[in-house]
């Protein structure tokens, strides 16, 4: 069974560093890309970046570049997104997930919340 567990989401200030982590569990963790996506209040999901958890290469949404890292811990099957810099527009419930063998799965999310 594939399970996803989002942690680390808090309350931090504008400017601050938070770093998010998914535990990946069911399938071969280096096989699938996978994704961090997040749904700001009032709006749809917005996709924030992905990484290839063979290779370790990374794409990021415009809005998160140059201040979000995505990286990968094999040895404890986690994926990992650092954040700094934040803003109150990221602001969001965070999600990871995986396209596992045509299915989408994702975990039950980490709020983050930047404010004064």
């Amino acid at each position: 069974e594939v399970q996803l567990v989002e942690s680390g989401g808090t309350l931090v200030q504008p400017g601050g560093s938070l770093r998010l982590s998914c535990a990946a569990a069911g399938f071969s963790f280096t096989d699938y890309a996978m994704m961090w996506v997040r749904r700001a209040p009032g709006k749809g999901l917005e996709w924030v970046g992905s990484i290839d958890t063979a290779g370790g290469d990374t794409s990021l949404s415009d809005s998160v570049k140059g201040r979000f890292t995505i990286s990968t811990d094999d040895s404890e099957n986690t994926i990992n997104l650092q954040m700094s810099n934040l803003k109150p527009e990221d602001t969001a419930v965070y999600y990871c997930n995986v396209l596992y063998r045509r299915t989408n799965y994702w975990g039950q999310g980490t709020q983050v919340t930047v404010s004064s």
